[in-house]
């Protein structure tokens, strides 16, 4: 399974109710156990494949650590980030060269390999349609990972734009075509907001998704698009 370079953390928020303090927590391999405490810093992976090749014998879901699944001969694509625990990120995935179609069109987010937590396979493209905006919740208890799941708007943050596509009454798309790179001028870059919930090993409580679901009439990745235009304008005007 490669590991995708391109990925990158784009932009982190703090959540008003983040912690003060430094990184304690050692553990940087996403296939790893560890318990966190707020302002840890915490590992984790996203992999791109086929729906089915996150599944033993086409019913068990696995996490990607598990090496009875073969991810590695599948083509699939590997991502790894390291966000802040209890703070409020948008992590962006770049995919003016990187196609999800072209590695089966889903993706899991993983972390832990005795206690490994893995989240339901999400749709992102097909040669039809590309979703490009996700936000994934990371649940803790006593500092320990449990669960990850995503959750969806039903499509609440594009009634209305005909330039979307409502698929399954849950997900936002953009008719792929219409992407850069698929011969149109839409950028397709995938953001993902990210947040947690649960308490950490010192039982604080972690608020960041109370904090996401109430600003949820809010993008993320809209705020960070027009950021990132506003900078790439700036900069322009000095050459």
């Amino acid at each position: 399974m490669q590991t995708l370079t391109l990925l990158v953390v784009a932009l982190t928020i703090a959540g008003g109710a983040a912690a003060l303090g430094g990184n304690t927590n050692n553990v940087y391999s996403p296939c790893s156990d560890t318990r966190i405490q707020r302002s840890d810093g915490f590992t984790f992976g996203i992999a791109f494949s086929s729906r089915a090749s996150f599944f033993l014998n086409q019913t068990v879901l696995l996490s990607p650590c598990d090496r009875r699944l073969t991810l590695a001969a599948m083509n699939s694509q590997l991502s790894i980030f390291r966000p802040k625990i209890d703070e409020i990120s948008l992590l962006s995935i770049n995919t003016s060269a990187f196609f999800p179609d072209n590695y089966g069109g889903y993706m899991v987010a993983f972390a832990g390999r005795k206690y490994a937590a893995r989240s339901p396979p999400a749709f992102i493209a097909n040669s039809t349609y590309t979703v490009t905006s996700f936000t994934l919740v990371m649940e803790f208890q006593k500092g320990r990972l449990q669960n990850l799941f995503w959750k969806r708007d039903g499509c609440a943050s594009c009634k209305g734009n005909s330039n979307f596509v409502c698929l399954n009454k849950q997900d936002c798309a953009i008719r792929t075509p219409s992407c850069k790179g698929r011969g149109g001028t839409v950028d397709c870059s995938l953001g993902i907001q990210l947040a947690f919930s649960g308490t950490d090993k010192h039982l604080a409580v972690l608020n960041s998704w109370y904090e996401v679901e109430n600003m949820k009439q809010y993008s993320l990745y809209g705020l960070y698009s027009n950021l990132k235009s506003s900078l790439t304008s700036q900069f322009n005007n000095f050459f």
